[in-house]
């Protein structure tokens, strides 16, 4: 086999994408989703396009990454070749050695959910599983409860709203007029980027109007699953019920736009989130661990 490794250029996010999307399928592992491309792509096109990896037999992609941070790769494998030992002693390979274009040298992790043979061919070189997360899915086939809290898909107008209480539930600190301003910037980025039209953004609103709840939902096309990226609730307002609410509402708009399940997966040691989608309905898949090297 002669793999190539490509890191694609912005002229082929949208391609890369609809592989991506292709990708997903309802009872299958919850692995790079093109939502998690769109959510990266706060940084920009170009600088998305610069964080991709596309392992590929000539033109045919066989799995594409994301390189989440320097060394976090997060990965999608073709479901027909999950358990092609071909392809994952490749994979394997360029992401253990430091001129294979993935990793410098030092601690690094390969997310690979659903990813039987790779997992095993990185365990061999040495690699140990890390913390677990925890997959969680929505069927979609009957329409979800609604909520009670007043709830808005919004546009680029109230980007402010969305900004604020991600920063509080996200950040915890103070922000200031800059750091706003900057982060409007890179939503704006995202919501005018190659991925936007698969998404929407929420905002749900307390009893006064005061924005209490976010989140940005992607859709992989009609009868595939949805993703919820991020969501979050302000400071202020948690033990109230609105991240509940915020992730029923996002879930119902996933279902408008045709997705035949809404995933999300949460760290296992995250206790507020994970209560918060098995209180909105979700059920929870086996566990999964990333691999691991140490530096």
């Amino acid at each position: 086999m002669v793999l190539d490794v490509i890191t694609p250029d912005v002229s082929r996010l949208v391609e890369v994408g609809e592989t991506l999307a292709q990708w997903q399928v309802d009872g299958g592992p919850v692995h790079l989703h093109p939502g998690d491309l769109g959510w990266y792509s706060l940084r920009g096109p170009e600088e998305t396009a610069s964080s991709m990896r596309i392992w590929a037999d000539g033109a045919t992609p066989s799995a594409i990454g994301l390189l989440d941070g320097p060394q976090l790769l997060r990965l999608a494998i073709d479901p027909a070749r999950r358990d092609d030992t071909g392809l994952a002693a490749w994979i394997a390979d360029s992401v253990e050695d430091p001129e294979g274009g993935v990793f410098a040298p030092g601690r690094a992790t390969v997310e690979a959910r659903g990813a039987g043979a790779l997992t095993r061919a990185l365990g061999q070189k040495g690699w140990h599983e890390d913390e677990p997360w925890i997959p969680l899915s929505l069927d979609l086939s009957a329409p979800v409860q609604p909520a009670t809290a007043r709830i808005e898909t919004i546009g680029e107008d109230r980007a402010g709203d969305w900004v604020s209480v991600h920063w509080s539930a996200f950040r915890g600190t103070a922000l200031d007029d800059a750091a706003r301003q900057t982060f409007i910037n890179r939503w704006l980025a995202m919501t005018s980027g190659p991925f936007a039209p698969a998404s929407r953004h929420l905002v749900a609103f307390d009893q006064n109007g005061e924005a209490a709840a976010v989140t940005t939902v992607w859709s992989a096309g009609a009868g595939r699953p949805g993703l919820i990226e991020p969501m979050g609730v302000h400071q202020d307002h948690r033990g109230r019920g609105y991240g509940v609410e915020i992730t029923r509402a996002g879930a119902a708009v996933l279902r408008e736009m045709g997705s035949s399940s809404v995933v999300v997966a949460a760290e296992g040691s995250n206790h507020g989130a994970l209560a918060t989608y098995l209180a909105a309905g979700f059920v929870p898949a086996a566990p999964v661990a990333d691999m691991s090297r140490d530096g």
